[in-house]
Order: structure tokens, then sequence, then C-alpha cells
């Protein structure tokens, strides 16, 4: 009897998940496997955890969620606390397991973690299978070694040459081995989080595949919101303004083909227009910073990039702090670093300009950034995170802070995540060091520094105020 173990990573549902399928048509019975690697929840000398409370409480709604889901078709999960390398072997002995299946990893943490794995047990047969990208790796028109080092040259020619492959179905029926039975998420004290810190925490979304199919459904048939996606996903403010499938996809709850499949749907019962060709060209941009971070590996994690570029950083730790805190002084940076901090997320926008702003106007290495924003986003994706942190420091025009919060009306939005500000009505939120007279009081940090840079924006500011107060 060929019993088999199907080992969970960062593909956390049943539809449309390859390994689970295959394993499911060749063995007899299963074992079901998730572990939460100890590391993932160190502390690092940059003064923050690798993983903070918000990606541990998502983490863990989402691997229950996926336990429940496998119990109600006749499985289980076992969840260890204890690294792969130590705990495969143990099941693999107890339960007599000849196969082990599961996603492919692209990088290099999780490659060395298996490669681990398998060197431990050389007489077991390993079934590895692509499925985190809407392209196949195997039918891109190009090897890794050769993935363009622009996202155009990369998705004109894989979108002419490749289609993306259908999903699978959903197994009706798991096959699990009489012996296992499920086992609990680790608690958070095992990672030294506090009770405090446990119960604090809001995730943006509730993690799980119910939920992020339900967040599909949502964004597509439900609300429409789709139709608008282009000219709304600049936003802040709001579930709707954005997919918010991006946490989804970074725990595999959900598959970037099953997405494309309902936006193909969704186009031929409801509308196609720009918006449905924006959201599939934003999993292709997924798709290809995938690939590149694969071309480029550990360089992408390093100070001077893949393209080995000095620039002169200061490292100002207590500018660091500040901006980590939302404390620097300019609203739209510190609503959108606040708004991080307490539900591990933040809009495309503000990635953009907190990114910005770190690099180009407070000079400090980006890597941190990158590292702070890896330990606080739920969506984080390794090669996205790194290789967008990456595009801001070395290869796009600065972005203005100060300009954008206009630009993009983000009045209501700062006064969210900004109390201090709310009793403010007009655009004096946005730069209220401008109006330090009639402000003075306010238990809100002056700017680090004001630039020179930032006077056209300023101005346009003050005139507004000057307009609005006009009309009223």
């Amino acid at each position: 009897m060929k019993t088999g173990l199907v080992w969970f990573k960062n593909d956390l549902r049943i539809h449309d998940n390859e390994a689970l399928t295959r394993a499911v048509e060749q063995c007899e019975q299963l074992v079901f496997f998730f572990y939460v690697e100890p590391h993932l929840f160190e502390n690092l000398k940059l003064g923050f955890r690798k993983s903070d409370i918000n990606r541990f409480k998502f983490l863990e709604q989402s691997a229950n969620a996926l336990k429940e889901k496998l119990e109600n078709n006749g499985g289980h999960l076992i969840v260890s606390d204890k690294s792969a390398v130590e705990i495969i072997p143990r099941l693999i002995q107890e339960y007599a397991i000849s196969s082990v299946y599961g996603e492919t990893e692209y990088a290099s943490e999780e490659l060395n973690l298996v490669k681990q794995v398998q060197d431990k047990l050389p007489e077991v047969e390993f079934n590895f299978y692509w499925g985190k990208t809407l392209y196949h790796i195997d039918d891109i028109p190009f090897t890794i070694d050769k993935i363009p080092l622009t996202s155009k040259a990369y998705r004109i020619p894989a979108a002419k040459e490749s289609d993306p492959r259908t999903t699978f179905e959903t197994p009706k029926e798991f096959k699990s081995h009489p012996n296992a039975v499920s086992t609990e998420f680790p608690t958070f004290t095992k990672y030294g989080f506090t009770e405090e810190e446990y119960n604090a925490a809001q995730p943006y979304l509730k993690g799980g595949e119910e939920k992020a199919l339900e967040r599909l459904q949502h964004y597509t048939f439900e609300s429409e919101n789709l139709t608008g996606y282009r000219w709304s996903r600049n936003k802040s403010l709001g579930m709707d303004y954005s997919s918010k499938f991006s946490p989804y996809l970074a725990l595999g709850c959900i598959s970037a083909r099953t997405i494309y499949e309902t936006v193909k749907k969704y186009e031929t019962e409801i509308k196609k227009n720009q918006s449905t060709w924006w959201l599939v060209f934003e999993l292709v941009w997924r798709d290809y910073f995938t690939f590149k971070g694969m071309k480029f590996g550990n360089k992408i994690f390093h100070t001077k990039g893949f393209k080995n570029k000095d620039v002169a950083f200061e490292n100002d730790s207590e500018k660091f702090k500040r901006w980590q805190d939302g404390k620097t002084g300019i609203p739209f940076i510190d609503a959108h670093m606040r708004q991080l901090n307490e539900t591990g997320y933040m809009s495309n926008r503000g990635r953009v300009n907190c990114a910005s702003y770190f690099v180009h106007d407070l000079k400090i290495d980006w890597t941190w950034g990158a590292a702070y924003f890896e330990s606080k986003l739920i969506d984080y994706d390794v090669s996205a995170n790194w290789l967008n942190w990456h595009v801001q420091a070395f290869e796009i025009y600065y972005t203005n802070p100060v300009n954008q919060g206009l630009k993009y009306k983000a009045n209501e939005y700062i006064a969210k995540w900004i109390p201090e500000l709310r009793h403010i009505d007009d655009n004096k939120i946005l730069a209220p060091w401008i109006f330090k007279e009639e402000l003075k009081d306010l238990d809100y940090p002056v700017p680090i520094e004001v630039f020179s840079k930032w006077t056209r924006a300023m101005n346009l500011i003050k005139n507004s105020v000057s307009i609005q107060g006009k009309l009223f």
C-alpha cells in the first residue's frame, strides 16, 4: 500500500493544487503536514522580528482553515512547530511513507530547507510541482537565466506565447492514513509573543481558502468593483478600491489561475475593459518578479542590488525609528506606516511613497525598509517585496509624498490613521507644519526635514486652503 506525505508550504488550499491532486491520484493513503519554521519569528539585528504578530495570526487563520477543509473531506492536518528538517524524517518512519508531494520552491531560504530534508531521506521519492505563478515556469518563452531586465520585455512575449494552464479540480475525498490525526497550530507564546500582542493583532483580512474565494466572488460578480479597478487602484482608504487578493496569493490560499479564470468569466458575463486587463497584468507582473528573483538569487537582498550599484546611505537610526512608528511628520507617510503596523497591510500607493521617502529623503539603506515590510506585511512575497524596494532604490524617479497626499485626496485616510489630526477638516491635514501658528498645539511631530522640492506642492496646499476658506 503506497503511503504519501502531502507537504503544505505556501499553498494552503485544496482547490487548484497539483501536488495534492497527484498525491490523491497516486497513493492509497495520505498524511497531510504543515510546519511553522521556527526562524520565521526570530528577532533581527535591526530591532524587530523577521515576521511579526499580524503575519503570525494570518498564517494561523489560513492553516486552521486548511485543516478544517481537509477534515470536512476525510483528511487531517499535522501541524508542527519543529523544523521540517527534523519532523519530516520522523513522519516518514512513523507512517512508512514512500513518497512526498509538495509545491516547488524558488527562493534560497526555502530551497535550502528542502535540500536538507531530501539529503536526510535519500530513499524517499520527492514529487514537486510548480504552482505559484499564472504562467507555468515550463510554458514561458524564457529560461530563468534569460529572463529580461524589464517587465515589458518579459510580458509581451510571455502573453503571446504562453497560456495559463487549466485549474485542477478539488479532490472529492482525501484518503487519510487511519492513524494520522490533526494537531493544533502552535501557540503564539512558543515564538515569544505576549497575550496582549496576540489579542491586539488585527490582520486587515482574515486568512484562509474560503475567505479568499469569498473575496474573489465579492470583488467580481457580487459588487462588480473589478470594472473600476483601473481607476481606483491608487487609493488607500477602504476595502474595495483594490482587489485585496495579494495576502491570499502570498500564502497560496488562492491560485493565480483561479483568479484568471474568474476574470475571464467576468469579461464574458459582465464587462471587459481596461480594468479586467489591468488585473491580469498585475498577475503577470507578479510572475515576472518571481522569475526575475530566481534569476538573480540572493543578490536581490544585498544593499548594492543585482546591478551592484553604490549608493551613499546615511542610515540614521533615529530617522529609521520615526519612519517605522509613523512619526516622520509627513501625514501621507505616517498614515500608511501606522496602518501597516496595526493591520499588516498597506496600499500600493502607500508602499511606493513610503519606500521612495525612505530611500531618497531619509537616505537609509533600502534593505532595512524591505526587511521591515517583510516583518509586517500579511501579503509578504519574497520576490515582489525585495524587487519592488530594489526598483524604488535604483530604477524609479522620486515620488513626492506631499504632492501625492493632495493628488490622491488623502484627507479622510489620514484622519482615520492619525487621530491627532482628525479635527482638521480641510487640506491643512496634508501639511500641518505650513500652518504652525494655527495648529501649534497639535500633538503631532514636525517633519524630520522639509525639502525645497516640496515647495510647489506646499504652495498648492496653501492655495487650496485659501480657496476653501473663501467658499464658506
